[in-house]
């Protein structure tokens, strides 16, 4: 999907550490990860829908 290499993945931490802060961090790495895996989610129940 994405092809970040590991000089700009580094850099998007860095910013994210200095936007979020180091105690926010964990919290906003969870709320990211539950959006994509409801976004996956649903994606995939809409293309079964689709087959079905």
């Amino acid at each position: 999907m994405f092809s970040f290499s590991m000089a700009e993945l580094a850099m998007i931490l860095v910013i994210a550490l200095v936007v979020f802060g180091p105690g926010k961090l964990p919290e906003v790495g969870k709320a990211l990860g539950k959006g994509i895996r409801e976004m996956r989610q649903a994606v995939s129940s809409e293309s079964e829908k689709k087959q079905g």
